[in-house]
Formats: structure tokens, sequence, C-alpha cells
């Protein structure tokens, strides 16, 4: 596995501090999920890390393959990690695996606390989201 780069900006970097600890070593495990599977899949490009809506956000601003993924903290607790919700992504996913996660409508698969995180079937969800633009 490839190392996950240091935060892009302080902004990001706080925004991770900002989570409560329950939640963040399954964030940042999200996050180095990304870019593995960024890293892994043609065509997708370097991904760029930012905030969206004070969430930490990941773009393919050179290619332009992928349609946004975020990560954050929903109201109910735990975890997330969120697609567009005009697009597809959620819902091709759902379509596979309706019954293994838990999910907030087309926006995002959710992770309660005391959940696992399956990073097996949640890198077809990220590279779908990655390349989204070239389907």
């Amino acid at each position: 596995m490839k190392a996950t780069p240091p935060f892009d900006s302080t902004d990001v970097a706080a925004a991770f501090a900002g989570v409560p600890d329950s939640a963040r070593d399954r964030l940042l495990a999200l996050r180095a999920l990304i870019y593995t599977v960024a890293a892994s899949t043609p065509g997708v490009g370097p991904v760029q890390e930012t905030l969206k809506w004070g969430q930490p956000a990941y773009l393919t601003p050179e290619t332009r393959a992928g349609t946004t993924l975020r990560l954050g903290v929903p109201k109910t607790g735990g975890c997330a990690l969120y697609a567009h919700c005009q697009t597809t992504v959620i819902a091709d996913f759902r379509a596979l695996f309706p019954d293994d996660f838990t999910y907030d409508g087309n926006r995002a698969v959710m992770f309660p606390d005391g959940t696992a995180i399956e990073t097996d079937k949640l890198r077809l969800l990220i590279a779908s989201a990655l390349t989204y633009h070239l389907n």
C-alpha cells in the first residue's frame, strides 16, 4: 500500500483534528483508502484534498475523471463517506451491496460506531466515484 500523503492544507488537518476521537481513526483509514484506490485506478490522476462544506473532500482536478468524495461525521454519530447526491455512485453501490452497509439515501454510506469498515467492497465505490465521468 502506498503511503498516505501529508495533508494538503492546515485547514484539512484542522478538520480531521476537530472530529471526535471515536471517528478520527476511521476517517483517516477512509482517507488512506481513497488515495490507495486513486493510485491504482487508471485514468484518475492526482487527487486533490480540500474542504467542502467544512468536510475533507477529494477531487480529480487534472483529469476531471471523478466526482467529489467527502468524509464526515453525521449528526447520528459514527462516520460517513459521501458522494455527490446527483450522481448514481451511491445508488449503484447500494444495488451491489444492499444489505452490507447503512445508507443515507443516495448521498452516503454510513458507518455507525462499532461497525467494521469493509475496505474490499468500498474500493469499488471509491473507484466508481473517482472515474465517474469516464464511464
